[in-house]
């Protein structure tokens, strides 16, 4: 049974002309699950649905072929072909009353276009920032550039809403995306309108969202997602103007979807960040905008949430890695079973998987994209086989988690461990400085 104190979690909240049914939302996280078969991505989402989350969304996906991350595996959505694939992501999603949310994304000097061969496009011309060293250098777009960019936006708005999505998320964090490419004048050194004044580096931005409203019209819910700094001091879009840059924009968007940092600070949400590390970048914004505004924070604990909520720091409680972790939290939650839940230990693993172009994993939830292959369930154990006893050799992570699960499928369970302590090597990594939550 629900503890009351975690009621104003479950309060419904407008996002635009649609509704969540409460205030736990899934940002965009890569997943590897990519974009030939959709499967395993969308039966991941639908036990998220099943979860309880109210809003799910998928990782970024690419929305022209001018602007592709290959060799890292991304959703897409370049023309009418790949429309059915995220409709059966949509459906999955909505299959226990969450709304569909896609994250649209056009990664500008991010996107060295190792399959299509296109040059990259971006506000300047500079070397591409990609993790793979690649020798490309982008060009800067002229006026027509621009102008067949918002055509392609448009385009993939109306082809989100033909999908079925609730939310349309336009990606401007990170330091990758080319709407945060414009605004940043590490990125931005145009001399036009669309460069120099804030203003003017704001006008791409405004100019997609007013196209994208054209496109989809009252039916679905249009988000914007920003670093709430760069990090990169004042060369980049530090926290003083993101703020002004909202101010001056407050109701523009229906959400905004607050992240943080860019790439090169990638260890910023890490391990040695406590829950809610965000929350002095983030306080004060919801005094600057009537939208509601979501942000993150390896949130776990219901008491941290609830306080984001009632401080009005927060409307939405955002999670990427807790809801990897845990994609029954927010059942768990409303069910009072507070002590069930899976704590995301900001091991980053999930993450790794994005940088070896792989399925992502979770230390905390073995059943992570998996749930489709293997069809695994992270609360439901599969029927015992014929045998009645198993043995396992080591006592590590993997070798407990192997025997709770066989256990929970009732195997009699015997397991053999060379040393004298359980837990393997983690259990003296979680004595380090830093690390008292791997325990």
């Amino acid at each position: 049974m629900r503890d009351p104190r975690y009621d104003i979690l479950f309060e419904p909240v407008k996002i635009g002309p649609v509704t969540a049914k409460n205030r736990f939302y899934q940002v965009p996280h890569c997943n590897g699950g990519g974009y030939r078969d959709p499967s395993a991505a969308a039966e991941m989402r639908r036990i998220k649905s099943e979860g309880g989350w109210g809003v799910i969304f998928t990782e970024q996906t690419e929305m022209h072929h001018t602007s592709e991350i290959t060799p890292f595996i991304e959703l897409r959505l370049w023309d009418d072909a790949d429309i059915p694939a995220l409709a059966k992501m949509a459906e999955a999603m909505h299959q226990h009353g969450a709304l569909a949310g896609i994250q649209l994304a056009y990664s500008g000097i991010n996107g060295p276009n190792l399959y299509t061969k296109e040059v990259p496009r971006g506000p300047s011309a500079l070397p591409i920032r990609t993790f793979t060293n690649d020798p490309v250098q982008a060009r800067a777009m002229d006026k027509q550039d621009i102008r067949d960019l918002r055509r392609w936006h448009r385009n993939a708005f109306k082809r989100a809403r033909l999908a079925g999505f609730d939310l349309v998320c336009l990606y401007g964090a990170h330091g990758f995306g080319i709407i945060q490419h414009f605004l940043s004048t590490a990125t931005n050194q145009r001399s036009d309108e669309y460069g120099g004044s804030l203003e003017n580096r704001s006008r791409l931005m405004r100019e997609l969202i007013e196209d994208g409203r054209n496109a989809i019209g009252d039916t679905c819910g249009l988000t914007l997602r920003l670093s709430l700094d760069e990090m990169i001091g004042e060369l980049g879009f530090g926290n003083s103007e993101v703020r002004d840059m909202i101010e001056m924009h407050a109701d523009l968007p229906d959400l905004w979807d607050l992240a943080h940092g860019a790439w090169e600070d990638c260890s910023g949400p890490s391990r040695f960040k406590e829950e809610g590390a965000q929350e002095s970048l983030v306080s004060g914004i919801k005094m600057l905008t009537s939208k509601p505004v979501v942000g993150v924070g390896r949130f776990t604990s219901p008491d941290v949430m609830v306080k984001m909520i009632k401080s009005g720091t927060l409307d939405f409680i955002g999670c990427a890695r807790p809801s990897i972790a845990d994609p029954f939290l927010p059942k768990k939650v409303e069910e009072g079973r507070i002590e069930d839940i899976r704590e995301c230990i900001g091991c980053n693993i999930c993450i790794t998987g994005d940088m070896t172009m792989s399925i992502s994993r979770c230390t905390q939830n073995p059943t992570f994209m998996e749930e489709w292959r293997k069809g695994w369930h992270p609360e439901r154990m599969q029927a015992k086989g014929d045998s009645d006893s198993v043995l396992i050799v080591g006592a590590g992570p993997a070798g407990l988690e192997a025997a709770r699960a066989l256990g929970l499928r009732g195997y009699q369970v015997a397991i053999a461990e060379a040393g004298t302590e359980l837990g393997g090597r983690v259990a003296r990594e979680c004595r380090l400085p830093g690390l008292s939550a791997w325990g």
